[in-house]
């Protein structure tokens, strides 16, 4: 448990300190953010605040990792994940912010990556670690083998789950502060699984987010970019499939899988219909075309992410004391 603690407080302390380094740099770098010009008006002000901040949560994550638990494959593994989706994030970060191409990298590029993660983490994680191919049942405590399609699965669940978060990624604070109820809830998912080396992992990655609040909370000095957000999809992502709770992570990432569904619901209305079911999407857009200030916003979501976690734990430990 001691290395729990100092997991959390070296992640913590590394991002609190490496931000007065990194974010001048940004600056100097001009590495600044560009505003939708559809968005809510209150967000030009925002223009040119520095991203590729999510670099500062990969270093304050990928230390203590490795320090407290990098000699396990897992983790090895989990952070694979984690930085091969940092690294094409910060791809499409240079590409916009740098050469100056609002569109970033292609999707047949991005999901060309993103295939190859998909690969590698079912591969490794199925066949080298022995994980098969089952999946467990949130609630009811059982295995279900989904064969051939868990391959799929993982895919789905790897490419959802990092563009739900970068969706999220959309206010000051609100995807790290989510993302940090996430994992902190996973960490006693990992527990509970009997994995203490991706419980550190998850940590980890809280203290990391954590420390990232610092500088991302509105009035944000920093933003993480898709640098961060697609990496933090992806270490969630990578978790859930090493303790076998892919279907858990739906409600763990409750917050992420609404701001997704907002956007599919808003595109598949207005191409049927040609109206618009909300305001703006992602829906923590329409609240705020609704009146509501960012902060509110963000305090709300946090608090939903919070209940969500409460009710994923819940449901394990149902299933821990014999299921439904």
């Amino acid at each position: 448990m001691q290395e729990l603690l100092y997991a959390a407080v070296m992640a913590f302390a590394i991002a609190i300190m490496a931000g007065p380094l990194v974010i001048p740099i940004l600056k100097r770098l001009k590495f600044g953010q560009s505003i939708r010009e559809e968005g809510p008006e209150r967000h030009y002000a925002k223009a040119g605040t520095p991203t590729m901040g999510g670099l500062l949560i990969l270093v304050a994550l990928t230390i203590p990792s490795l320090v407290f638990a990098g000699k396990h494959p897992e983790v090895l593994l989990a952070l694979f994940v984690t930085l091969g989706h940092g690294f094409i994030g910060f791809l499409d970060d240079f590409i916009k912010v740098v050469l100056k191409r609002s569109l970033g990298l292609k999707a047949r590029q991005k999901l060309l990556g993103q295939i190859i993660m998909a690969l590698a983490l079912s591969y490794i994680a199925s066949i080298y670690f022995g994980r098969g191919t089952d999946v467990w049942i949130p609630g009811f405590g059982v295995n279900i083998d989904f064969g051939a399609l868990y391959y799929l699965l993982i895919f789905i669940v790897l490419v959802g789950t990092t563009n739900a978060v970068n969706l999220t990624d959309g206010l000051d604070g609100l995807a790290a502060g989510t993302t940090t109820v996430a994992a902190l809830a996973y960490a006693v998912v990992a527990l509970s699984f009997g994995k203490p080396d991706l419980a550190i992992f998850c940590v980890a990655l809280a203290g990391a987010c954590l420390g990232f609040l610092r500088y991302n909370a509105f009035p944000a000095k920093v933003f993480m970019g898709d640098t961060g957000s697609l990496a933090l999809g992806g270490a969630l992502a990578a978790v859930a499939v090493m303790t076998k709770t892919e279907f858990l992570l739906v409600i763990v990432g409750g917050v992420f899988v609404i701001e997704a569904l907002s956007v599919i619901i808003q595109v598949i209305s207005f191409k049927s219909t040609g109206k618009r079911v909300f305001k703006m999407s992602p829906i923590h857009h329409h609240f705020e075309l609704s009146g509501w200030s960012e902060t509110k916003v963000v305090t709300v979501f946090w608090l939903a992410g919070a209940v969500f976690a409460a009710v994923a734990l819940s449901l394990v430990a149902i299933s821990r004391s014999g299921g439904m």
